[in-house]
């Protein structure tokens, strides 16, 4: 009986040990949940995701109006259309004849590529933001020569039936301008 004792005695080292690490790991187990359920509850956190998704909604749109290749000017355009809201959208269907005229007649090949972009301004209660995107801008005629061109456009998104599309885009001025 005095070996089964002493192996007893022995363990309860192992056990208080044991006991210990496992209300440190519940505490900080309840503490990472707290501060988890702050941060999921935070309307920053909100304000944030809505901001990612109008960029990313917005830099999409931007490239979209951006890129045209005459062989699919109709798919195109219709990529266009389901980018667009608003004036915009309506500047869009109106022109569209005229232009897939256009288009098929000049025979090119119109791509983009984003190369930055920001929100500039976000009215997430209104559904509407603002945005700068650079782009990267490749034309090719038809004789297979290509040139490019960076451009910057302003944005301006509205949120409607739960995704952001451009209502109005226009070039950013680009250099300084003199005051005098």
């Amino acid at each position: 009986m005095t070996r089964q004792v002493r192996a007893s005695a022995g363990n309860r080292p192992v056990l208080a040990v044991a006991l210990v690490l496992t209300l440190v790991a519940g505490g900080f187990a309840a503490w990472e949940g707290r501060g988890w359920y702050a941060a999921a509850h935070d309307d920053s956190a909100a304000y944030a995701v809505q901001r990612d998704r109008a960029l990313a909604a917005g830099e999409q749109a931007v490239q979209n109006l951006n890129t045209l290749d005459h062989r699919q000017v109709d798919q195109g355009l219709d990529l266009w259309e389901t980018s667009t809201t608003g004036e915009l959208h309506q500047q869009l269907v109106d022109g569209r004849k005229e232009f897939t005229s256009q288009v098929r007649t000049a025979k090119t090949v119109t791509t983009a590529r984003v190369l930055s972009g920001a929100v500039t301004e976000l009215d997430d209660r209104a559904g509407r933001a603002r945005l700068l995107v650079a782009l990267r801008i490749t034309v090719t005629t038809p004789d297979s020569k290509s040139s490019e061109k960076d451009s910057r456009m302003l944005g301006e998104l509205t949120r409607t039936d739960g995704r952001w599309k451009l209502s109005a885009l226009g070039q950013a001025p680009v250099g300084g301008t003199a005051t005098g």
